[in-house]
């Protein structure tokens, strides 16, 4: 079979017509990147290589409707993917084009639900949870809680005036701050 016309269609789409028929609708990028021209036969190496970057772009598809309503981690992102079926060498291939184009960041990721975490009164010690949780690695981690207001002033801004209110301290604990920090606040309002 030979691929005798390549008919652009709506939203970014490609009709295939083989021996003057029309054969399938697809991406216009899986056409360019599997190197199909008029012309050319549609052997076995060209369908096996239309096939896999059908696949890459049906993972492109599917990361994109992810990312649409919030940033995820690397990982979480091919966790989703994995779930949705989508096939390894396609998650990888999406994941490294979606990491180049700057869409899939961890230490973006980090910083940001650093940021909102920290915001809404937890610790380092939920806020790193969280973040690994979400497969971000230590490296961005560190960076993200480095980025944050320390957490001593954080704790001493939460409790304002009540140090000695236990259960304003419990109740940061169980944020995650860190009962050192804790104690030392409780040790400055008891010395005043």
């Amino acid at each position: 079979m030979v691929i005798t016309a390549l008919r652009e269609q709506a939203r970014g789409r490609v009709e295939i017509h083989l021996d003057d028929r029309p054969w399938r609708v697809v991406p216009a990028d899986a056409v360019v990147r599997a190197g199909l021209a008029v012309g050319r036969a549609l052997d076995r190496d060209a369908a096996r290589t239309l096939a896999r970057e059908l696949r890459r772009a049906e993972a492109l598809k599917a990361a994109a409707g992810v990312l649409r309503h919030r940033d995820v981690s690397r990982r979480r992102l091919d966790e989703r993917l994995e779930r949705r079926g989508v096939r390894a060498d396609a998650r990888r291939d999406a994941l490294a084009t979606l990491e180049r184009a700057g869409l899939v960041d961890d230490a973006r990721v980090a910083e940001g639900r650093a940021r909102s975490l920290a915001g809404r009164g937890y610790g380092d010690a939920a806020i790193r949870f969280a973040l690994e949780d979400d497969g971000v690695d230590e490296e961005h981690v560190a960076a993200a809680l480095a980025a944050l207001e320390p957490e001593r002033e954080r704790a001493a801004r939460l409790l304002g005036g009540g140090a000695g209110d236990v259960k304003a301290l419990r109740r940061l604990a169980a944020k995650g701050f860190d009962a050192e920090t804790l104690a030392e606040l409780t040790a400055f309002a008891d010395d005043g």
